[in-house]
């Protein structure tokens, strides 16, 4: 199980491509909405929509919203990993999370301990994952992976991390984050990888729509880069799912750099899913809707488990996957 979260990239973005309002270098431009989403992310569009399922284009009255109230980062990650809405968790500097996560519940399975890892750009990850109460890996801005045999890609990327500019506070670039958990995951083959990027929703905040929509461009290609890999990869192939998905929505228009309960549309969301036992719906074009608190137990359910937790869970999304649950 792949899950990649993109932080703060609006589901106008996924669906119809560069905005035409705020766009102005014509880099990822397109005539149509179907041309200049491809240009924009050719993984979601010649891959997924073939062989997955993407949820959220409003414009087809389907709708990916978040439960909480708050509309922005750690209540958005910890809805959709825990499976829950929790009211206290108003603030992304909020201690280490009381509830439990579908990550360390799997950790926890047979066969899976030790091997469910999270790569975050992000350093809030920590204290939302709850790693002092799990012990789980969670690898942080400015942590080294420390096993006790790494690669020399591990040795390089360790240095690396420590050399390249801090552009954001807390935080990595999402490139290092990600060449990081690759050379990470070709040593070490872990079963659940959750891999958690930052550069929309910073760049989405300084207001530079050019590089808001480059990040996503890279996220895109990386996301392809791993799944191609783990495609080549026989501990992985034919047997690996993909949730891609993202914690707020932005606002429209001159708000599109904001996102909270005081701006409209930030509680809109999408969600991306590929692999086997996964029906090849493309593109959701009917109308429905789905929580991101029902994130979690379907990530359970596709591995075959019903997550069980100290708190209420939602759903399993249950047209999502083709798997028997235990």
């Amino acid at each position: 199980m792949v899950l990649v979260l993109v932080d703060g990239l609006r589901w106008q973005e996924v669906f119809k491509g560069a905005d035409p309002l705020l766009i102005k270098e014509k880099v990822f431009w397109g005539d149509s909405e179907t041309e200049r989403r491809k240009k924009l992310m050719p993984f979601f569009w010649n891959t997924i929509s073939k062989e997955g399922q993407l949820y959220g284009n409003r414009e087809s009255d389907n709708k990916v919203n978040v439960k909480n109230e708050y509309w922005f980062s750690y209540p958005g990650r910890s809805e959709a990993l825990c499976g829950y809405y929790d009211p206290k968790l108003n603030s992304n500097g909020y201690t280490n999370n009381p509830n439990q996560n579908v990550l360390e519940f799997i950790n926890r399975q047979e066969g899976y301990n030790g091997k469910v890892v999270t790569f975050a750009s992000w350093d809030a990850l920590g204290r939302i994952l709850n790693r002092d109460r799990n012990g789980m890996l969670v690898n942080l801005p400015g942590e080294d992976v420390l096993e006790s045999k790494i690669s020399e890609a591990q040795r390089l990327t360790n240095e690396l991390q420590h050399l390249i500019p801090d552009y954001f506070h807390e935080s990595r670039p999402d490139e290092l984050t990600f060449i990081m958990a690759k050379a990470y995951i070709h040593q070490n083959h872990p079963k659940v990888i959750y891999l958690d990027f930052g550069d929309t929703d910073n760049y989405g905040h300084s207001g530079d729509y050019r590089k808001y929509l480059t990040s996503a461009n890279r996220i895109d290609k990386m996301i392809s880069s791993l799944w191609d890999a783990l495609q080549k990869d026989s501990f992985y192939r034919d047997k690996t799912a993909l949730l891609v998905y993202t914690d707020h929505g932005r606002g429209i228009r001159g708000r599109w750099t904001s996102h909270s309960r005081k701006t409209p549309h930030s509680d809109e969301t999408w969600l991306a899913a590929l692999g086997p036992g996964i029906p090849a719906l493309g593109e959701v074009k009917t109308e429905g809707q789905i929580y991101q608190n029902q994130i979690a137990q379907t990530v359970a359910n596709i591995l075959g488990m019903t997550f069980k937790a100290n708190h209420p869970i939602g759903s399993g999304i249950e047209s999502l996957y083709l798997v028997e649950k235990n």
